[in-house]
């Protein structure tokens, strides 16, 4: 349903998850204490969440069971993203991600997105597919905006950073119902583009793996954002960091500076080189 000026439930939402400003993102996943164990304790768990709200963050994604206890104005700054599936690593196989939640229930959280995970080529995508359509279709219902992590991960995959099987990922999640996808990267810039052109919805970014050299990390960033894509949604290399509040501030800002060239790169590192000295 659209109101007087066009706009839908959905559009209002996907306005909280993207910068007003930018017309970029930059979620911080914090999901992965299903799959992986806690990712701080108890207390520290929302002093997190409570510093990507003060830096700049556009939004985070949790279950549904640890909404309760997030601190309620931390989330009044950012968007909530809710993750309906999930495994942990003691299952027989982690990459088969099943249902958990549902979109009614993040719904009644407040929610202001969901997210489903899909392992594209894992012994199990059929039920993952299956699940994400279905998502889909509730999200059309309450129009709430779909997240989809559409991941080339299983025994048939070789490569899980080849744009051929990145853009075959980002159209499997447009077909079945998806407004945004997140991929992995490709590693370039100029391959990234490539997949991001043959993307009927915005791609964002995975963070991969922890990258110990904060420099490192934030070039890769940098030529993140070269590709032309909606954002980054970066867990791990976040929040494992010495300061999570601080990196995160400095990825916001690589993030909300938008979309840009070779030369708008060179001229924005030696800006934040200088405002950190």
């Amino acid at each position: 349903m659209t109101d007087a000026y066009g706009w839908t439930g959905k559009d209002r939402r996907v306005q909280r998850i993207v910068h007003s400003a930018s017309g970029t993102t930059f979620l911080v996943p914090l999901d992965h204490s299903l799959a992986d164990g806690p990712v701080a304790s108890a207390a520290g768990f929302a002093r997190l969440v409570e510093e990507m709200a003060a830096n700049e963050v556009d939004g985070i994604i949790v279950h549904k069971g640890r909404v309760r206890f997030l601190p309620a104005d931390a989330l009044g700054r950012m968007a909530l993203i809710v993750h309906l599936n999930g495994s942990t690593q003691h299952a027989p196989d982690k990459d088969a991600k099943i249902l958990v939640g549902a979109v009614e229930e993040a719904v009644a959280l407040g929610a202001d997105g969901v997210s489903v995970h899909i392992n594209l080529g894992s012994d199990t995508e059929a039920a993952q597919l299956t699940d994400l359509g279905a998502v889909a279709g509730q999200c059309a219902r309450y129009g709430l905006p779909l997240l989809a992590m559409v991941y080339p991960r299983g025994p048939r995959i070789t490569d899980p950073r080849d744009p051929v099987l990145l853009a075959h990922a980002a159209n499997v999640a447009a077909d079945l119902g998806a407004d945004i996808v997140k991929l992995p990267y490709t590693g370039s810039p100029l391959t990234m583009r490539e997949v991001v052109a043959a993307s009927p919805i915005p791609v964002v970014t995975a963070g991969g793996g922890v990258l110990e050299d904060t420099g490192t990390f934030l070039d890769l960033i940098d030529s993140t954002m070269e590709s032309g894509v909606l954002g980054v949604a970066v867990g791990r290399n976040v929040f494992q960091a010495a300061d999570p509040g601080g990196l995160a501030r400095s990825v916001a800002r690589r993030v909300h500076a938008g979309p840009r060239s070779l030369e708008d790169l060179a001229v924005l590192r030696q800006e934040l080189s200088e405002a950190t000295v």
